[in-house]
């Protein structure tokens, strides 16, 4: 593991941080001038050198507090949480079963709110840090065929927002960065549904299709990783950052124009009758 000297800005956690946009958004969080460590479900067999990588399962709350607890041992504090770990699916709503849905709000959701629940009393002591929650495009609207995924991502909307509430009088703030589609391996974290049925598959083909010409066409890590880096180094940070022009678009489409609107053009941009 690789020992930084270069503190200035403090010390950073990033979650899921082997690859995509979790790797990068280490490597510019390093470039920012933060010491960072990174967190991988397995140990990397050639670590990236500017990160000390550590193994965590987010799922797991003893590998959860293990982590916290050697980062606090090597480097005394922590100033920023980049809650980046997560899983897609994909498949009908009523394709997944009940089990695979809470998996992935185990890894989601309740994965962020461990990590969270660990680094909290430090921070509470050091009496100040910064909290980035990753959320996405859809925590803000539908998307058919990744229902249960939007889902977890509309929950870490309500969580940050209502969290950042609770824990302002510490000194620490919670802030949510909203990607786009981003050119990330598209299989690399994605599950399909466990019970697949016949009656949606024509529409789940032709949503998969989109999905990956979407990936092909989307943003580089690297413009997300941007935007936790202002989202981490902001002196009065925003509630929320868009990583891109698609999530500023998809913003301001939620935000302005009317319900009936957007469900119109949701539908003709997923391929579905009007």
């Amino acid at each position: 593991m690789s020992k930084i000297s270069n503190a200035s800005k403090g010390i950073a956690l990033v979650t899921g941080a082997s690859s995509g946009i979790g790797l990068v958004t280490a490597h510019a969080l390093t470039q920012a001038g933060y010491r960072v460590f990174g967190t991988s479900r397995k140990a990397m067999a050639n670590p990236p050198q500017d990160i000390t990588m550590l193994v965590c399962d987010v799922t797991d709350e003893a590998s959860v507090k293990s982590l916290v607890d050697e980062v606090i041992k090597q480097a005394a504090r922590i100033d920023l949480v980049v809650n980046n770990a997560g899983v897609g699916l994909l498949g009908g709503a009523e394709e997944s079963s009940i089990g695979q849905a809470q998996r992935l709000f185990d890894v989601n959701v309740f994965g962020v709110a461990r990590v969270v629940n660990a680094v909290l009393p430090f921070m509470r002591a050091q009496k100040g840090g910064r909290i980035v929650n990753m959320s996405s495009i859809l925590g803000l609207i539908p998307s058919p065929f990744n229902a249960y995924y939007a889902s977890t991502k509309h929950a870490i909307e309500g969580y940050s927002e209502s969290l950042d509430h609770e824990v302002r009088r510490f000194g620490i703030r919670v802030v949510l960065v909203e990607p786009g589609v981003t050119r990330t391996s598209f299989e690399e974290n994605l599950t399909r549904a466990d019970r697949p049925l016949a009656t949606y598959a024509e529409d789940r083909a032709r949503s998969e299709t989109l999905m990956r010409q979407w990936v092909e066409a989307g943003d580089a890590p690297q413009v997300v990783a941007d935007a936790v880096v202002e989202a981490a180094t902001a002196a009065a940070p925003k509630l929320r950052y868009s990583a891109g022009k698609q999530s500023t678009q998809v913003r301001a489409l939620r935000r302005y124009l009317p319900g009936g609107v957007v469900d119109k053009i949701l539908r003709k941009f997923n391929g579905f009758p009007a």
